[in-house]
């Protein structure tokens, strides 16, 4: 698929549909969007400044890190940590209207910052913030979007970016181009790239830029912050281990296996989106294109197939055990070891087998 833009003309497919406007190379250069929120970096912005490095080194461009906010000493801090994850150069918007996430402000800094500087490439985390700010921009701009994205790599034919994400509900994967119009934009959502390690001491270049917009001209005014009050929540995205389940399980009462096993080894209960949607777990608990992105060291999948939809969700984990009763699940064909059978029987197997095990230790120790 080419030319993400809903606005550009048609023309007919073929090799001149990949003729570049000459008047795009004056575009150059990655940039990351750092998301900041209530002083805290999210950490989709260094796993994305991790792979806008790669996209970087790929172009021989510099990877830009955009940092907004009020405290310019607090920006000067992120500056430092972005450089520390590979980012070249930090570009700065320090004003009081920047302290709390609003989108006519941050949309204009960020909009002034791309018409000024001209990168190539934005990438914004696929976060409430970031795809509400992202969506604004990119209509700014005149310029093509791609949403939730798995995996980003540079067509060498024409410096293009190559976004791929899922389409469909999941079922097939799409890689988009947006040709003749720049920069070019793709939200990520978190843990759909892996964390870069970071390298103390690696500095770069500070641009401090300004923001001419005053108080008084924005429409949404910050009345009060209200934290959320339900602090135990799921926290998939950032699970060391999760036991999911899929409708092999047979119906809702056959997950409380999986709270048993998730209990013994300190697990997040997850499921996939057929069984959320059966009522069996709820919402906050989907994993998969429509619902949470999750890259934990052990993921064990009982009952799942093994669907597009739920794969993108969840493959990037380092491990995967999947327990299913039929051999032809198209989860046998990434998971790192599977069990065929029925999970009803080897989940509570599994589950007191772990339990002795760690009793044993208990009094070993």
């Amino acid at each position: 698929m080419t030319d993400s833009n809903p606005t550009a003309p048609s023309k007919a497919r073929g090799k001149k549909r990949l003729e570049l406007d000459p008047r795009l190379a004056a575009y150059r250069g990655v940039w990351v969007f750092v998301e900041i929120e209530r002083g805290q970096v999210h950490p989709v912005s260094w796993e994305l400044m991790g792979e806008g490095r790669k996209l970087a080194d790929v172009l021989q461009v510099e990877l830009g890190a955009v940092i907004l906010g009020a405290d310019g000493a607090r920006l000067g801090e992120v500056a430092a940590e972005a450089f520390t994850y590979g980012a070249d150069r930090a570009y700065l918007v320090a004003d009081p209207v920047l302290a709390d996430y609003r989108n006519q402000p941050y949309t204009r800094a960020l909009t002034d910052l791309v018409n000024r500087h001209q990168p190539e490439i934005l990438l914004l985390g696929a976060t409430t913030l970031g795809r509400d700010l992202a969506g604004s921009v990119a209509t700014t701009l005149l310029t093509g979007l791609t949403a939730d994205c798995t995996e980003l790599a540079i067509d060498p034919d024409n410096r293009g970016l190559l976004a791929t994400r899922p389409t469909f509900g999941g079922s097939l994967l799409c890689t988009i181009q947006t040709l003749n119009f720049r920069p070019q934009m793709a939200t990520v959502r978190p843990r759909v790239m892996a964390m870069p390690d970071a390298q103390p001491g690696r500095t770069g270049q500070v641009t401090q830029e300004t923001l001419d917009l005053a108080e008084e001209d924005i429409l949404a005014k910050v009345l009060a912050f209200i934290p959320d009050q339900n602090q135990e929540k799921a926290q998939l995205a950032y699970a060391d281990i999760i036991v999911a389940g899929g409708r092999g399980m047979g119906r809702a009462e056959n997950f409380q296996v999986l709270w048993d096993l998730a209990g013994v080894i300190g697990a997040e209960v997850g499921g996939s989106r057929p069984v959320t949607h059966a009522g069996w777990i709820s919402a906050e608990r989907q994993i998969g294109q429509s619902g949470k992105t999750v890259r934990p060291r052990l993921y064990i999948a009982a009952g799942i197939s093994g669907a597009v939809q739920h794969r993108v969700g969840m493959e990037s984990s380092d491990i995967i055990l999947a327990i299913n009763n039929d051999p032809n699940a198209p989860i046998f064909d990434f998971a790192t070891y599977g069990i065929v059978g029925d999970a009803m029987q080897i989940v509570p197997a599994l589950t007191e087998a772990l339990r002795s095990r760690l009793a044993v230790r208990r009094r070993a120790g």
